[in-house]
Protein backbone atom coordinates (compact mmCIF):
# COMPACT_ATOMS: atom_id res chain seq x y z
CA UNK A 1 0.00 0.00 0.00
CA UNK A 2 1.32 3.44 -0.83
CA UNK A 3 2.30 5.86 2.25
CA UNK A 4 1.53 9.02 -0.26
CA UNK A 5 -0.78 11.06 1.20
CA UNK A 6 -4.41 10.70 -0.55
CA UNK A 7 -5.73 13.91 -2.47
CA UNK A 8 -8.31 16.06 -1.05
CA UNK A 9 -11.17 14.31 -3.28
CA UNK A 10 -10.11 10.91 -1.88
CA UNK A 11 -9.39 11.94 1.50
CA UNK A 12 -12.93 13.05 2.01
CA UNK A 13 -14.04 10.22 0.73
CA UNK A 14 -12.37 7.35 2.56
CA UNK A 15 -12.83 9.99 5.76
CA UNK A 16 -16.67 9.18 4.86
CA UNK A 17 -16.98 5.67 4.64
CA UNK A 18 -19.69 4.08 7.31
CA UNK A 19 -20.20 7.79 8.31
CA UNK A 20 -23.94 7.42 7.46
CA UNK A 21 -24.72 8.83 11.04
CA UNK A 22 -22.72 12.13 10.63
CA UNK A 23 -25.03 12.41 7.46
CA UNK A 24 -27.93 13.01 8.97
CA UNK A 25 -26.36 15.02 12.10
CA UNK A 26 -25.03 17.47 9.25
CA UNK A 27 -28.48 18.06 7.25
CA UNK A 28 -30.00 18.17 10.86
CA UNK A 29 -27.74 20.88 11.48
CA UNK A 30 -28.71 23.09 8.74
CA UNK A 31 -32.12 23.99 10.61
CA UNK A 32 -30.68 25.07 14.06
CA UNK A 33 -30.99 28.07 13.43
CA UNK A 34 -34.56 28.00 13.68
CA UNK A 35 -35.72 25.99 16.09
CA UNK A 36 -39.36 26.13 15.31
CA UNK A 37 -38.43 24.05 12.25
CA UNK A 38 -39.87 27.07 9.92
CA UNK A 39 -37.36 27.27 7.57
CA UNK A 40 -33.87 29.10 8.54
CA UNK A 41 -33.23 32.11 6.04
CA UNK A 42 -30.21 31.87 3.69
CA UNK A 43 -28.59 34.72 6.04
CA UNK A 44 -28.63 32.38 8.92
CA UNK A 45 -25.94 30.21 7.66
CA UNK A 46 -23.48 29.94 4.81
CA UNK A 47 -24.00 31.83 1.36
CA UNK A 48 -26.67 29.79 -0.40
CA UNK A 49 -26.91 28.85 -4.04
CA UNK A 50 -29.34 30.70 -6.22
CA UNK A 51 -32.80 29.06 -6.32
CA UNK A 52 -33.06 27.06 -9.77
CA UNK A 53 -34.48 29.97 -12.28
CA UNK A 54 -33.79 30.52 -15.95
CA UNK A 55 -35.96 30.01 -18.88
CA UNK A 56 -37.06 26.04 -18.23
CA UNK A 57 -38.56 27.33 -14.77
CA UNK A 58 -41.38 28.56 -17.00
CA UNK A 59 -42.09 24.60 -18.30
CA UNK A 60 -45.19 22.72 -16.51
CA UNK A 61 -43.12 19.72 -16.58
CA UNK A 62 -39.97 19.95 -15.06
CA UNK A 63 -36.92 18.09 -13.23
CA UNK A 64 -34.93 19.96 -10.49
CA UNK A 65 -31.82 17.98 -9.29
CA UNK A 66 -31.92 18.65 -5.57
CA UNK A 67 -28.83 16.85 -4.72
CA UNK A 68 -26.49 15.09 -7.47
CA UNK A 69 -23.66 13.14 -4.99
CA UNK A 70 -22.97 9.78 -4.56
CA UNK A 71 -22.68 7.99 -1.83
CA UNK A 72 -21.96 8.35 2.08
CA UNK A 73 -19.54 11.06 1.30
CA UNK A 74 -18.94 14.64 2.73
CA UNK A 75 -18.36 16.76 -0.27
CA UNK A 76 -18.31 20.23 -0.89
CA UNK A 77 -18.30 22.67 -4.32
CA UNK A 78 -21.22 22.16 -7.25
CA UNK A 79 -22.39 18.56 -5.29
CA UNK A 80 -22.29 19.59 -1.79
CA UNK A 81 -25.61 17.54 -1.50
CA UNK A 82 -26.77 13.97 -1.50
CA UNK A 83 -28.57 12.65 -3.95
CA UNK A 84 -31.82 13.70 -4.64
CA UNK A 85 -34.49 15.03 -7.51
CA UNK A 86 -37.79 16.41 -7.78
CA UNK A 87 -39.78 15.99 -10.45
CA UNK A 88 -42.54 18.97 -10.75
CA UNK A 89 -46.09 19.21 -12.51
CA UNK A 90 -47.33 22.76 -12.83
CA UNK A 91 -47.42 23.41 -8.88
CA UNK A 92 -47.20 19.52 -8.02
CA UNK A 93 -43.67 18.09 -6.52
CA UNK A 94 -42.91 14.85 -6.54
CA UNK A 95 -39.40 14.03 -4.46
CA UNK A 96 -37.46 11.30 -5.68
CA UNK A 97 -34.85 10.14 -2.20
CA UNK A 98 -33.80 12.21 -0.30
CA UNK A 99 -29.78 12.73 0.66
CA UNK A 100 -28.25 14.96 2.94
CA UNK A 101 -29.15 18.15 2.68
CA UNK A 102 -32.39 17.84 0.41
CA UNK A 103 -34.66 19.49 2.31
CA UNK A 104 -32.41 22.47 2.66
CA UNK A 105 -31.98 22.22 -1.23
CA UNK A 106 -35.65 21.97 -1.58
CA UNK A 107 -35.75 24.86 0.40
CA UNK A 108 -33.31 26.88 -2.14
CA UNK A 109 -34.91 25.96 -5.39
CA UNK A 110 -38.00 27.51 -5.06
CA UNK A 111 -40.42 24.68 -6.64
CA UNK A 112 -42.18 23.36 -3.59
CA UNK A 113 -43.99 26.35 -1.51
CA UNK A 114 -47.13 27.63 -3.32
CA UNK A 115 -46.37 30.53 -5.79
CA UNK A 116 -48.99 32.62 -3.84
CA UNK A 117 -46.47 33.17 -0.59
CA UNK A 118 -42.76 31.47 -2.05
CA UNK A 119 -41.06 32.78 1.22
CA UNK A 120 -43.68 32.32 4.13
CA UNK A 121 -43.21 30.64 7.49
CA UNK A 122 -44.87 27.17 7.02
CA UNK A 123 -45.25 26.83 3.17
CA UNK A 124 -41.98 24.73 2.32
CA UNK A 125 -43.96 21.68 1.85
CA UNK A 126 -46.86 23.18 0.33
CA UNK A 127 -46.68 21.33 -3.10
CA UNK A 128 -44.70 18.34 -2.60
CA UNK A 129 -47.52 15.52 -3.49
CA UNK A 130 -45.48 12.49 -2.99
CA UNK A 131 -42.02 11.29 -1.70
CA UNK A 132 -40.21 8.11 -3.55
CA UNK A 133 -37.47 6.10 -2.04
CA UNK A 134 -35.41 3.49 -4.72
CA UNK A 135 -34.20 1.84 -1.69
CA UNK A 136 -32.93 2.41 2.20
CA UNK A 137 -28.96 2.76 1.74
CA UNK A 138 -27.98 5.91 4.21
CA UNK A 139 -27.26 8.43 1.45
CA UNK A 140 -30.73 8.08 -0.03
CA UNK A 141 -32.91 8.80 3.07
CA UNK A 142 -30.59 10.66 5.42
CA UNK A 143 -32.72 13.60 5.38
CA UNK A 144 -36.09 12.27 5.66
CA UNK A 145 -35.84 11.88 9.48
CA UNK A 146 -35.24 16.16 8.79
CA UNK A 147 -38.24 16.24 6.52
CA UNK A 148 -40.45 13.96 8.94
CA UNK A 149 -39.88 15.43 12.32
CA UNK A 150 -40.06 19.49 10.67
CA UNK A 151 -43.32 18.53 8.61
CA UNK A 152 -46.09 19.99 10.50
CA UNK A 153 -44.36 23.14 10.90
CA UNK A 154 -43.19 23.00 7.49
CA UNK A 155 -46.50 23.03 6.09
CA UNK A 156 -49.01 24.05 8.62
CA UNK A 157 -51.62 25.24 5.41
CA UNK A 158 -51.95 21.27 4.30
CA UNK A 159 -55.08 19.31 4.77
CA UNK A 160 -54.38 16.20 3.32
CA UNK A 161 -51.23 13.86 4.06
CA UNK A 162 -47.97 13.30 1.31
CA UNK A 163 -48.02 9.82 0.14
CA UNK A 164 -44.70 7.84 0.98
CA UNK A 165 -43.68 4.92 -1.08
CA UNK A 166 -40.97 2.94 -1.14
CA UNK A 167 -39.51 -0.41 -0.22
CA UNK A 168 -40.95 -3.29 2.38
CA UNK A 169 -38.70 -5.38 4.32
CA UNK A 170 -36.96 -8.23 3.33
CA UNK A 171 -36.85 -11.70 4.47
CA UNK A 172 -33.76 -12.55 4.46
CA UNK A 173 -30.40 -10.78 5.12
CA UNK A 174 -28.24 -9.68 2.10
CA UNK A 175 -25.33 -12.15 2.21
CA UNK A 176 -22.07 -11.96 3.29
CA UNK A 177 -18.95 -11.34 1.49
CA UNK A 178 -17.22 -13.04 0.88
CA UNK A 179 -19.23 -15.92 1.73
CA UNK A 180 -15.82 -17.16 3.45
CA UNK A 181 -16.67 -14.60 6.14
CA UNK A 182 -17.82 -15.82 9.53
CA UNK A 183 -21.51 -14.63 9.87
CA UNK A 184 -22.36 -11.45 12.15
CA UNK A 185 -24.48 -10.63 14.55
CA UNK A 186 -27.18 -8.18 12.79
CA UNK A 187 -27.66 -4.95 13.84
CA UNK A 188 -31.49 -4.91 15.51
CA UNK A 189 -32.19 -8.76 15.33
CA UNK A 190 -35.16 -9.19 16.26
CA UNK A 191 -36.54 -7.01 12.97
CA UNK A 192 -32.91 -6.54 10.86
CA UNK A 193 -34.85 -5.49 7.11
CA UNK A 194 -37.10 -2.60 8.23
CA UNK A 195 -38.89 -0.68 5.18
CA UNK A 196 -40.31 2.29 4.49
CA UNK A 197 -43.19 2.08 7.05
CA UNK A 198 -40.71 0.43 9.95
CA UNK A 199 -38.47 2.81 9.59
CA UNK A 200 -40.49 6.27 9.83
CA UNK A 201 -42.49 4.41 12.99
CA UNK A 202 -38.99 4.26 14.35
CA UNK A 203 -38.39 7.72 13.58
CA UNK A 204 -41.44 8.39 15.04
CA UNK A 205 -40.42 7.13 18.18
CA UNK A 206 -37.06 8.61 18.20
CA UNK A 207 -38.39 11.63 18.15
CA UNK A 208 -40.75 11.53 21.08
CA UNK A 209 -39.17 14.00 23.10
CA UNK A 210 -39.21 16.74 20.81
CA UNK A 211 -42.76 15.94 19.13
CA UNK A 212 -44.60 15.64 22.36
CA UNK A 213 -42.80 19.07 23.79
CA UNK A 214 -44.12 20.74 20.62
CA UNK A 215 -47.50 19.16 19.78
CA UNK A 216 -48.08 20.14 23.86
CA UNK A 217 -46.49 23.41 23.72
CA UNK A 218 -47.19 24.96 20.41
CA UNK A 219 -50.57 22.49 18.94
CA UNK A 220 -48.31 21.33 16.51
CA UNK A 221 -49.53 18.25 14.23
CA UNK A 222 -48.53 14.65 14.62
CA UNK A 223 -45.69 14.42 11.97
CA UNK A 224 -47.48 10.67 11.47
CA UNK A 225 -50.85 12.91 10.47
CA UNK A 226 -48.72 14.51 7.26
CA UNK A 227 -47.65 10.98 5.65
CA UNK A 228 -49.50 8.21 4.01
CA UNK A 229 -46.77 5.16 4.10
CA UNK A 230 -46.98 2.86 1.33
CA UNK A 231 -44.96 0.06 0.76
CA UNK A 232 -44.49 -1.15 -2.76
CA UNK A 233 -45.59 -4.52 -2.74
CA UNK A 234 -43.78 -7.27 -4.67
CA UNK A 235 -46.17 -10.16 -3.43
CA UNK A 236 -46.29 -12.62 -6.80
CA UNK A 237 -43.23 -10.97 -8.20
CA UNK A 238 -40.42 -11.80 -6.09
CA UNK A 239 -39.15 -13.10 -2.72
CA UNK A 240 -36.29 -11.18 -2.20
CA UNK A 241 -33.79 -13.42 -1.57
CA UNK A 242 -29.95 -13.20 0.54
CA UNK A 243 -28.23 -12.36 -3.14
CA UNK A 244 -30.83 -9.82 -4.04
CA UNK A 245 -30.42 -9.55 -8.14
CA UNK A 246 -34.02 -9.12 -9.09
CA UNK A 247 -36.41 -11.15 -11.54
CA UNK A 248 -36.74 -9.95 -15.29
CA UNK A 249 -40.06 -8.02 -14.77
CA UNK A 250 -42.53 -8.44 -17.79
CA UNK A 251 -44.15 -5.17 -16.93
CA UNK A 252 -44.01 -2.14 -14.69
CA UNK A 253 -45.25 -1.80 -11.41
CA UNK A 254 -48.56 0.17 -10.69
CA UNK A 255 -47.34 3.08 -8.13
CA UNK A 256 -49.66 5.46 -8.20
CA UNK A 257 -51.90 8.18 -10.62
CA UNK A 258 -51.96 11.31 -9.00
CA UNK A 259 -54.21 13.02 -11.71
CA UNK A 260 -52.73 13.64 -15.11
CA UNK A 261 -49.13 12.61 -13.27
CA UNK A 262 -48.40 8.23 -13.36
CA UNK A 263 -45.86 6.67 -11.36
CA UNK A 264 -44.72 3.27 -12.35
CA UNK A 265 -41.54 1.66 -11.30
CA UNK A 266 -39.46 -1.38 -11.61
CA UNK A 267 -36.99 -3.53 -9.86
CA UNK A 268 -33.45 -2.47 -10.63
CA UNK A 269 -30.60 -4.35 -9.82
CA UNK A 270 -28.13 -2.57 -6.82
CA UNK A 271 -27.05 -6.30 -5.30
CA UNK A 272 -27.11 -7.37 -2.29
CA UNK A 273 -29.56 -4.44 -1.61
CA UNK A 274 -33.19 -5.47 -2.25
CA UNK A 275 -35.70 -4.28 -3.12
CA UNK A 276 -34.36 -1.28 -5.24
CA UNK A 277 -36.17 0.55 -7.26
CA UNK A 278 -36.42 3.40 -10.66
CA UNK A 279 -39.47 5.10 -11.15
CA UNK A 280 -41.19 6.95 -13.84
CA UNK A 281 -43.29 9.78 -14.41
CA UNK A 282 -45.78 10.80 -16.94
CA UNK A 283 -47.41 13.47 -17.67
CA UNK A 284 -49.17 15.23 -20.69
CA UNK A 285 -46.22 16.61 -21.48
CA UNK A 286 -43.76 14.06 -21.31
CA UNK A 287 -41.76 11.23 -19.63
CA UNK A 288 -39.08 11.44 -17.06
CA UNK A 289 -37.11 8.17 -15.31
CA UNK A 290 -34.72 8.33 -12.01
CA UNK A 291 -32.80 5.12 -12.24
CA UNK A 292 -31.93 4.86 -8.20
CA UNK A 293 -28.38 2.67 -7.63
CA UNK A 294 -28.02 0.12 -9.96
CA UNK A 295 -25.72 -1.64 -12.60
CA UNK A 296 -27.06 -1.99 -15.92
CA UNK A 297 -30.47 -3.32 -15.62
CA UNK A 298 -33.07 -4.62 -18.23
CA UNK A 299 -36.16 -4.02 -16.20
CA UNK A 300 -34.67 -0.16 -16.22
CA UNK A 301 -34.34 -0.27 -19.86
CA UNK A 302 -37.67 -1.57 -20.65
CA UNK A 303 -38.79 1.53 -17.84
CA UNK A 304 -36.75 4.19 -19.42
CA UNK A 305 -37.85 3.12 -23.39
CA UNK A 306 -38.57 6.19 -25.21
CA UNK A 307 -38.41 8.90 -21.90
CA UNK A 308 -37.88 12.41 -22.83
CA UNK A 309 -35.23 12.36 -19.55
CA UNK A 310 -33.46 9.68 -18.00
CA UNK A 311 -31.61 10.71 -14.73
CA UNK A 312 -29.19 7.87 -14.30
CA UNK A 313 -26.35 7.12 -11.33
CA UNK A 314 -22.56 6.57 -12.67
CA UNK A 315 -19.39 5.88 -11.34
CA UNK A 316 -16.33 6.23 -12.57
CA UNK A 317 -14.48 2.73 -12.41
CA UNK A 318 -10.85 4.65 -12.29
CA UNK A 319 -12.11 6.13 -8.85
CA UNK A 320 -12.93 2.58 -7.63
CA UNK A 321 -9.82 1.25 -8.51
CA UNK A 322 -8.02 4.55 -6.56
CA UNK A 323 -9.45 4.58 -3.38
CA UNK A 324 -9.51 0.77 -3.26
CA UNK A 325 -6.02 0.59 -3.17
CA UNK A 326 -5.92 2.67 -0.26
CA UNK A 327 -8.31 0.26 2.20
CA UNK A 328 -7.13 -2.57 4.07
CA UNK A 329 -7.53 -5.76 2.14
CA UNK A 330 -10.06 -7.50 4.11
CA UNK A 331 -12.38 -4.27 3.41
CA UNK A 332 -10.83 -3.38 -0.60
CA UNK A 333 -12.32 -6.49 -1.80
CA UNK A 334 -15.84 -6.20 -0.56
CA UNK A 335 -15.54 -2.51 -1.65
CA UNK A 336 -14.59 -3.13 -5.13
CA UNK A 337 -17.26 -6.07 -5.50
CA UNK A 338 -20.10 -3.37 -4.43
CA UNK A 339 -18.75 -0.69 -6.32
CA UNK A 340 -18.76 -2.40 -9.56
CA UNK A 341 -21.07 -4.87 -9.35
CA UNK A 342 -23.64 -2.69 -8.06
CA UNK A 343 -23.63 0.59 -10.06
CA UNK A 344 -23.23 1.66 -13.71
CA UNK A 345 -19.85 2.88 -15.26
CA UNK A 346 -19.15 5.86 -17.50
CA UNK A 347 -18.80 3.38 -20.35
CA UNK A 348 -21.75 1.52 -19.49
CA UNK A 349 -24.79 4.00 -18.67
CA UNK A 350 -24.68 5.75 -22.05
CA UNK A 351 -23.99 2.84 -24.13
CA UNK A 352 -25.72 0.02 -22.43
CA UNK A 353 -28.58 1.78 -21.05
CA UNK A 354 -29.22 5.61 -22.51
CA UNK A 355 -29.21 3.91 -26.28
CA UNK A 356 -30.71 0.63 -26.25
CA UNK A 357 -33.92 2.16 -24.11
CA UNK A 358 -33.87 5.36 -26.57
CA UNK A 359 -34.04 8.04 -24.63
CA UNK A 360 -33.43 11.46 -25.87
CA UNK A 361 -31.76 12.75 -23.12
CA UNK A 362 -29.44 11.35 -20.26
CA UNK A 363 -28.61 13.27 -17.08
CA UNK A 364 -26.22 12.15 -14.93
CA UNK A 365 -26.83 12.00 -10.98
CA UNK A 366 -25.50 10.34 -8.14
CA UNK A 367 -22.08 10.72 -9.19
CA UNK A 368 -19.22 8.74 -7.65
CA UNK A 369 -16.87 10.51 -7.15
CA UNK A 370 -18.98 13.76 -6.83
CA UNK A 371 -15.78 15.59 -7.17
CA UNK A 372 -14.99 13.87 -10.41
CA UNK A 373 -13.74 16.50 -13.70
CA UNK A 374 -16.09 16.71 -15.79
CA UNK A 375 -14.14 15.78 -18.75
CA UNK A 376 -14.31 12.36 -17.36
CA UNK A 377 -17.90 12.48 -17.08
CA UNK A 378 -18.43 13.49 -20.66
CA UNK A 379 -17.37 10.11 -21.95
CA UNK A 380 -20.95 9.20 -20.72
CA UNK A 381 -21.61 10.26 -24.23
CA UNK A 382 -20.09 7.39 -26.18
CA UNK A 383 -22.48 5.03 -28.11
CA UNK A 384 -25.44 7.22 -27.19
CA UNK A 385 -27.01 9.24 -29.58
CA UNK A 386 -28.91 11.88 -27.47
CA UNK A 387 -27.56 14.82 -25.56
CA UNK A 388 -25.58 13.60 -22.05
CA UNK A 389 -25.69 16.70 -19.34
CA UNK A 390 -23.38 16.31 -16.14
CA UNK A 391 -25.64 16.63 -13.34
CA UNK A 392 -25.05 19.51 -10.67
CA UNK A 393 -27.18 20.46 -7.52
CA UNK A 394 -30.05 22.86 -8.50
CA UNK A 395 -30.12 22.02 -12.47
CA UNK A 396 -33.25 21.85 -13.79
CA UNK A 397 -34.55 20.74 -17.37
CA UNK A 398 -38.20 21.73 -18.62
CA UNK A 399 -40.01 18.81 -20.41
CA UNK A 400 -42.30 19.40 -23.61
CA UNK A 401 -43.09 22.55 -24.48
CA UNK A 402 -45.91 23.46 -22.55
CA UNK A 403 -45.56 26.62 -20.42
CA UNK A 404 -46.85 27.67 -17.08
Amino acid sequence: MSNSPAPPGRRRFLGALGASAALGATSSALFLADPLGLGASPEAGAAAPPRAEGPVSKHFTRVVLLGTAGGPGLFEDQRSCGISTAVVYGESVYLVDLGAGAMASLNRSGVAASSGAPDAAGALLDNVRGIFFTHLHSDHVADWPTLYATAPPNSIRRTDPIRVFGPGPRAQLPRLFPPTRPDVEPINPADPSLGIAGMTATLRNAFAADLNDRIRDTNMADPASRFEISEIDLAGTWDVDAAGVPPRLTRPLDVWVDGDVKVTATLVDHRPTAPAFAYRFDTPDGSIVVSGDTTVSPNLIALAEGADCLVHEVIDPMFVQDITSQLPGEIAAATREHLLASHTTIEQVGRDVAQPAGVKQLVLSHLVPPSGPESRWKNAGRGFDGKVVVGRDLMQFGIGTRKR
